[in-house]
């Protein structure tokens, strides 16, 4: 809010782990929750970190003598489905009917209204970051399909026999869809959600960044997702796997096609030597031990940092999955993504490899930008 140049290094679920074991390890280790609040904010300075990502105690750390910049995600599709009926859990997010999201519900603008007034309580605090809408809902070239599939009297069955027609004709059926029409309905529906979602937050909130729905799986590749995006939004936010290093063709694809900076919202490794943990949930990928944990950190922040566009990224996650905690979605029972383990006890070859790469990110960036050639985009 100063001005000065921020490039975003969060974790994601800085957060207590809330089974019996756990609890009684951060009363071993920090003595309450509001040391642990303090020594967490504290360590991950230390490790160079400046934010924390969605799904951290805010209430905690915010309170803390020198917290760090905060983000909040929202959930405005999943509240509204959850409200309506029809949702239901996927490993890491929330499904829906044939992976058609409620934005022509009738309803669904209002309900954004309703829910968005609770942002203006925090539209003055200055460590607050932004605000993600939702967590990887649905984007597919399939999306004419789905919506069309839907039950009869639906409103998004409504809306793309609609559609449809207005390309085709009033006798128009699913096998006149072309690649073009899949791109244009896919499109239509971003924009429909974002237009809705973002003047909901700008209304309660206009200080702040709207981040959007942290972008997922196949949408990375699709330039309509990116172009109605940066029309609604301040920054992008994408989760990246299965990318051991950043394909820097894509990621300019992003910022070309959005004319707005991204922000990497999930990404991590999970090691075979943690022990306790199977790893067989979540989408990061599987190395043999800790060393290969910090490689990959090192290795991917670098080739982020070789992207114009890219103002940050999230670590994915600050502690281990606890298997004692049935009560979290498939994909975060029994794998080793954190700082720490699901006792509290830090990883020290990550922790080492995270403080070499963040306390020398602007050293890194402004010798990048000297070096790159002078018709290239500069950082935003």
């Amino acid at each position: 809010p100063d001005g000065a140049l921020y490039l975003d290094k969060s974790v994601v679920s800085v957060s207590m782990t809330p089974t019996p074991k756990a609890i009684a390890a951060l009363q071993a280790r920090f003595g309450d929750d509001p040391r642990w609040a303090a020594q967490t904010s504290s360590w991950l300075r230390e490790l160079g970190f400046n934010g924390l990502g969605a799904w951290s105690d805010t209430t905690r750390l915010v309170g803390v003598p020198q917290p760090l910049a905060y983000t909040r995600i929202w959930n405005f599709m999943s509240s509204y489905g959850k409200k309506r009926g029809g949702t239901f859990q996927l490993p890491g997010h929330t499904g829906y009917p044939k992976d058609a999201i409620f934005v022509f519900d009738p309803e669904f603008e209002a309900f954004c209204d309703e829910h968005a007034k609770q942002l203006g309580a925090q539209k003055d605090d200055p460590w607050l970051l932004g605000h993600f809408t939702d967590n990887e809902l649905p984007m597919k070239r399939e999306t004419l399909a789905n919506f069309l599939a839907l039950p009869e009297g639906d409103p998004g069955l409504r809306a793309a026999r609609q559609f449809l027609r207005e390309r085709h004709g009033a006798d128009a059926t699913a096998r006149d869809i072309t690649d073009d029409d899949k791109q244009a309905f896919l499109a239509h529906v971003v924009d429909r959600y974002l237009a809705i979602v973002c003047r909901a937050i700008r209304k309660y909130d206009p200080n702040h960044l709207v981040l959007g729905p942290r972008l997922h799986g196949g949408a990375l590749n699709y330039p309509e997702v990116f172009r109605v995006s940066g029309r609604h939004l301040d920054v992008v936010a994408v989760n990246y796997y299965h990318a051991w290093t950043p394909d820097l063709t894509k990621l300019a694809m992003w910022e070309r096609e959005a004319g707005k900076p991204f922000v990497i919202t999930e990404w991590y490794a999970k090691a075979m030597d943690a022990v306790g943990l199977a790893n067989t949930g979540g989408a990061g990928w599987l190395v043999k031990t800790q060393r290969d944990r910090a490689l990959f950190y090192e290795n991917f922040t670098l080739g982020l940092l070789a992207a114009p566009g890219c103002v940050g990224w999230h670590w994915f996650k600050y502690a281990d999955n606890d298997p004692d905690n049935l009560k979290v979605d498939p994909s975060n029972r029994d794998a080793n993504k954190g700082l720490v383990s699901n006792r509290y006890v830090p990883y020290p070859e990550l922790a080492a490899a995270m403080q070499r790469i963040n306390e020398r990110v602007y050293q890194i960036v402004a010798e990048t930008e000297r070096a790159r050639p002078p018709a290239a985009p500069v950082r935003r």
